[in-house]
């Protein structure tokens, strides 16, 4: 079989033909399409059981597809082992040898490719510098906090110069605090090293912080591939706009050119792609739901029945005259028990089509 090796926009390091993947006759990986630019920080996002690590693992060359094929640089590598491909990976639990110090643990893959001593150490320092870990050579990693050890992981993995790192989900044992940090000093990482970065994750605001390309997918389904502005605000499918960040998603009907119908009222939109009464689903962000001064002011009137204080902003739920439930995001508190006016903006209301498929998309 041929493919095309023309690289796409900026250069194509991985690409992903039709690629599926069976465990005892179940499908883990119903044919999907990726590509995968150089330097590009790529995030497979979705629940538990969506497939993001088998692809994972099929990438690194820990598993081989049933059917379709793998291309590195314009090659077919399915049938070149883990250790000959130009990619390392950090996994979930880092993987660390507990008998050898930080220095050793670093130097590991480079002593087993037989680099000369100077090398290896010039090469290690340099590592141990990107993860702010020098003076930490001759540590055991078992006395490291679980964020130290992490960036030994790393170090261990970008020694060794690849020129694509995969990472397993590999911030879900750290505490959110370091978290957070850890989410920027891995994009800073990225940028620092120039290498492609594959990172495998269920958490929706870690994939938009650090991702320039987020992949949503859902039972070994690719369901929207996109920038992490565009994935949230222009979500493909009832699932993806409900997994990334809180939605209110209520049934429509398109009007006219700009103006849809939904919650009772009419609305103006900016969407165009829709016939005259058509059936639409509206997505509405919590953050984009305005409370007006007066009740009578708003193009609806909701009645609050709860309220929690997030630190930035109130988080209230609503209920509607028709019985939807809203969820409003406001740093303008509105007490239980009372009727508010909303108003959204009309680039605030997105539309998706009705018959918008769950199916895969290799959509780019």
């Amino acid at each position: 079989m041929t493919y095309e090796t023309q690289p796409a926009a900026g250069h194509e390091m991985i690409r992903l033909v039709d690629v599926h993947k069976e465990f005892d006759g179940e499908t883990v990986l119903d044919r999907i399409n990726l590509s995968i630019a150089k330097n590009e920080f790529v995030t497979l996002l979705g629940p538990s059981g969506c497939g993001k690590t088998t692809t994972l693992r099929i990438i690194g060359g820990f598993e081989t597809p049933t059917a379709g094929d793998v291309l590195f640089d314009g090659q077919r590598i399915n049938d070149i082992p883990a250790y000959q491909r130009k990619v390392n990976t950090v996994f979930q639990r880092y993987a660390l040898f507990p008998h050898l110090n930080v220095y050793d643990n670093i130097a590991f893959g480079l002593r087993i490719a037989k680099k000369d001593a100077k090398d290896i150490r010039e090469k290690v320092t340099s590592a141990l510098e990107l993860v702010e870990l020098r003076g930490f050579e001759k540590r055991s990693v078992s006395s490291l906090s679980g964020g130290q050890q992490q960036r030994v992981a790393i170090a261990r993995a970008v020694v060794n110069e690849p020129k694509v790192l995969l990472l397993d989900e590999p911030l879900a044992a750290l505490d959110l605090k370091l978290r957070k940090e850890m989410q920027l000093e891995l994009k800073n990482m990225q940028k620092q090293l120039g290498i492609t970065f594959v990172f495998v994750t269920h958490d929706q605001e870690e994939a938009l912080t650090m991702s320039d390309t987020v992949v949503v997918m859902k039972e070994g389904v690719i369901h929207q591939i996109g920038s992490p502005i565009s994935i949230y605000n222009e979500p493909r499918n009832i699932f993806v706009a409900d997994f990334i960040g809180e939605s209110v998603i209520l049934p429509g009907t398109y009007l006219e050119h700009c103006l849809v119908t939904f919650a009772g009222q009419k609305f103006v939109c900016v969407d165009t792609d829709f016939a005259p009464g058509e059936s639409v689903d509206v997505v509405i962000r919590p953050e984009d739901v305005d409370i007006t001064e007066e009740p009578s002011e708003g193009a609806l009137r909701l009645k609050v029945t709860s309220v929690v204080f997030k630190g930035v902003h109130y988080e209230m739920l609503a209920d509607g005259e028709d019985g939807q439930e809203w969820m409003i995001h406001s740093t303008t508190m509105a007490p239980e028990g009372q009727i508010i006016g909303v108003s959204i903006k009309p680039d605030n209301i997105h539309l998706m089509k009705k018959s918008a498929s769950l199916e895969g998309a290799a959509v780019q």
